[in-house]
C-alpha cells in the first residue's frame, strides 16, 4: 500500500539513490523510486517534475555533503584527510557507485555533467585551499598548489574506482603508501623553507 502524500522529500531523495545503486542507472525510472519509498508515481511527480530534476538534486546532495566535510577544518591533517577518504573506499561503496552511476549518466545529461564539474571544481579549490595554507611554496618546481589540488583529487578517486572494480584491490596499502607520498612532499615543502 502507498504511503500517504506527506512524505519527506529527503526520503524520496535516499530512495532513488538506493534504486541508482541497486538497479543501475540505465534502469533508474521514477517508478521504481516509487516502488521503493512505497508511495504513487503522483507523489514523485509533486516533488520532481522530471527524473532528470531528481538526479540533479541528488548530485546537489552529494556536492553539499562532500563541500562540508571538505570544509570542517581549516588545516589540512594528512592521517584525518586521508582516513575520511579511505573509509568510503570499500568495493561495495553505495558512495562511489552512486557517484560513478551519476558521472556515466553525465555522458548524455549536459545538466548533471556542470553539476558533477562544479563538485569536482569545489573539491579541487577546498584541497588547493588546505594544500596552499599547509605549504607556502609547492614541494616540486613546476607544480603550482592548484595543481596539486587536482591531482590529489585525481588520485582518491582513482583509488575509490579501482576499489569497486577489484574485489582484492588493497586499499589499506595504497592509502598508507598515499599518506607516506603526501609527507614526503610535506617534508620536501619544509626543506624548501627553511633554505
Amino acid at each position: 500500500m502507498a504511503k500517504p502524500n506527506v512524505i519527506n522529500k529527503s526520503i524520496l531523495i535516499n530512495s532513488a539513490k538506493e534504486c541508482i545503486v541497486e538497479n543501475g542507472i540505465e534502469n533508474f525510472t521514477l517508478r521504481s523510486v516509487a516502488d521503493k519509498a512505497e508511495v504513487t508515481q503522483g507523489t514523485i511527480y509533486y516533488h520532481f517534475r522530471t527524473k532528470e530534476q531528481l538526479l540533479i538534486e541528488i548530485v546537489e546532495g552529494i556536492c553539499e555533503s562532500t563541500w562540508n566535510e571538505l570544509s570542517k577544518k581549516d588545516e589540512i591533517i594528512v592521517k584525518e584527510a586521508l582516513q575520511y577518504a579511505k573509509s568510503r573506499c570499500t568495493y561495495d561503496s553505495f558512495f562511489h557507485k552512486l557517484f560513478f552511476s551519476l558521472v556515466a549518466a553525465s555522458f548524455n545529461n549536459v545538466k548533471i555533467r556542470e553539476q558533477l564539474g562544479q563538485i569536482l571544481s569545489l573539491e579541487n579549490e577546498a584541497l588547493y585551499n588546505k594544500i596552499s595554507s599547509a605549504w607556502t611554496k609547492s614541494p616540486i618546481n613546476g607544480v603550482d598548489n592548484e595543481t596539486w589540488g587536482i591531482i590529489f583529487n585525481a588520485i582518491i578517486d582513482g583509488i575509490a574506482l579501482q576499489t569497486i572494480l577489484q574485489k582484492d584491490f588493497p586499499v589499506e596499502k595504497v592509502y598508507d603508501q598515499l599518506e607516506n607520498l603526501i609527507l614526503g612532499l610535506n617534508s620536501l615543502s619544509m626543506g624548501e623553507m627553511k633554505k
